[in-house]
């Protein structure tokens, strides 16, 4: 049944179904799997469109959905062609797209990072007393409490100043 579709298709669709087989989309960056993806998402949408169209002046003529679908196999199978390849070059350029999100994510982690300065080692003679092995003291958490409390303070002072700024 595919083969027959596939014979049955122009020159120009055969060309955009073939250039949506897996060993075609190897070769593709980013860019180029985009640009087949609107390429084979039109041709999807105008034989869905079609089919559609079809479907509904066929219904109307036989008063059945059932002589419709019966007489509209040819666009369905075309628009199913379409929507195949559609799928395939999608799951290419997702693929495509989660690994040059991924470079860049690398690309911008080692550009902000500051190179790593390793601290000289201390003689394994000395014995570590209580300073040396307590960090930096922290500053007090704030509670859940206390952050409304502030968001509100914040709230009301730019409320008052808002006020001000309209009556002048």
């Amino acid at each position: 049944m595919v083969d027959a579709v596939l014979n049955s298709l122009t020159e120009a669709e055969l060309a955009i179904v073939r250039s949506a087989e897996p060993k075609a989309l190897i070769d593709l960056d980013e860019d180029g799997l985009l640009a087949l993806h609107g390429r084979v998402r039109r041709a999807r949408d105008k034989y869905v469109g079609q089919y559609r169209r079809q479907a509904a002046t066929v219904v109307a003529e036989t008063a059945s959905r059932g002589g419709a679908y019966e007489r509209n196999q040819r666009a369905r199978d075309k628009a199913e062609v379409f929507e195949r390849s559609l799928a395939r070059v999608s799951t290419a350029l997702a693929k495509a797209a989660r690994h040059s999100a991924a470079e860049l994510k690398a690309e911008r982690l080692t550009t902000a990072r500051p190179p790593i300065v390793t601290a000289p080692r201390r003689p394994a003679s000395r014995a570590r007393t209580a300073a040396d092995t307590s960090a930096a003291p922290r500053p007090p958490q704030k509670s859940a409490g206390r952050k409304k409390r502030d968001a509100s303070d914040i709230a009301v002072g730019r409320r008052k100043q808002a006020r001000k700024d309209n009556r002048g």
